[in-house]
């Protein structure tokens, strides 16, 4: 599992010129997921990402988490995260999960973020053409993939 984790002032995903999610201070998160994903995976990936320390203290310190400071997540499914580009011009995708695995393992990881958050997260649709629109606040861009975590 592969994220992209972006502290935002602000961010939106619009579907068909609708909003179907936007907030204001918090995280932009990118989910990659491929079929060795499993159930720690999630565990683990969503409490890192509640719990990283990129967000300023009142002496200017990036020293709080995001459930510290009361901000908000949007999760973005994006299967581009596993792209490989190793032979030629054009993207494979072949590590990325099919959406009859990939579906329950996204769901499960904005439950298991929720949980870690003590708050709705908001999310984009999977598999749907969404416009995401995020002002990157630092800019503090962090990504993670729990295939590296040992």
């Amino acid at each position: 599992m592969k994220a992209v984790i972006q502290r935002v002032s602000q961010a939106s995903v619009t579907i068909d010129s609708n909003i179907v999610a936007e907030i204001r201070k918090g995280l932009l998160v990118l989910v990659g997921i491929e079929d060795a994903d499993v159930q720690e995976d999630i565990v683990w990936l969503t409490s890192k990402i509640a719990n990283l320390r990129i967000f300023e203290d009142e002496n200017g310190i990036m020293n709080l988490s995001v459930k510290e400071c009361d901000g908000d997540i949007i999760v973005v499914s994006q299967f581009t995260l596993h792209a490989s580009t190793k032979k030629g011009n054009r993207p494979s995708y072949i590590k990325a999960a099919k959406p009859d695995i990939a579906i329950p393992l996204y769901e499960n990881f904005v439950f298991q973020l929720e949980q870690e958050l003590g708050k709705k997260i908001q999310t984009g649709k999977f598999g749907a053409d969404m416009k995401v629109l995020l002002l990157n606040d630092g800019p503090v861009t962090i990504i993670i993939d729990t295939k590296n975590r040992l």
